[in-house]
């Protein structure tokens, strides 16, 4: 997320992401964070810009639903979702032997927000301002009280990793 709060552009390009993150994956801790959870939910758009970013599916050995209201049934990679957050995501719990990845975007956000479908939020923040895009957290979601588990340093990138209290 930039600091002042997107995750892309008002197009969805998240070109300054590229740009400002360390080259390295392991400089940032994503390698133990990727061994961590065994399921990925993404919204169509997300899961729209995928090829634009790399040549293969950058998650295949993990389990992945994609949130769409126009496409459903499955491919090689995804199972394409369009039902209620509660009732799914206590299923994809009882399934998961690992943490659940929710990737993206801001309004698939919003929707797990609503449904206190979130435990945590592990968000790094990357040093730039973009001015104006698509924020991570619209300003009409519910209030939310937070406990920080951990925060970490890599290069100019801060990550923060809050659990909700419930």
């Amino acid at each position: 997320m930039s600091l002042d709060g997107y995750i892309a552009r008002e197009n969805g390009d998240i070109d300054w992401l590229l740009e400002n993150s360390p080259s390295n994956p392991e400089e940032y801790g994503f390698p133990d964070f990727y061994k961590s959870i065994d399921t990925v939910i993404m919204g169509k758009s997300t899961y729209d810009q995928l090829p634009e970013l790399s040549d293969s599916f950058p998650y295949p050995d993990k389990k992945c639903y994609v949130f769409s209201k126009s496409t459903s049934g499955s491919n090689e990679n995804v199972e394409f979702i369009n039902e209620e957050i509660s009732s799914f995501i206590k299923k994809v719990k009882l399934q998961s032997e690992g943490n659940i990845w929710l990737v993206g975007g801001g309004k698939l956000i919003e929707s797990f927000i609503e449904s206190d479908a979130i435990d945590e939020y592990i968000i790094t923040i990357v040093p730039i301002l973009i001015g104006k895009g698509i924020p991570l957290f619209n300003k009409n979601n519910v209030e939310t009280l937070l406990k920080l588990k951990s925060h970490s340093r890599f290069g100019d990138c801060i990550m923060i990793h809050y659990e909700v209290k419930r």
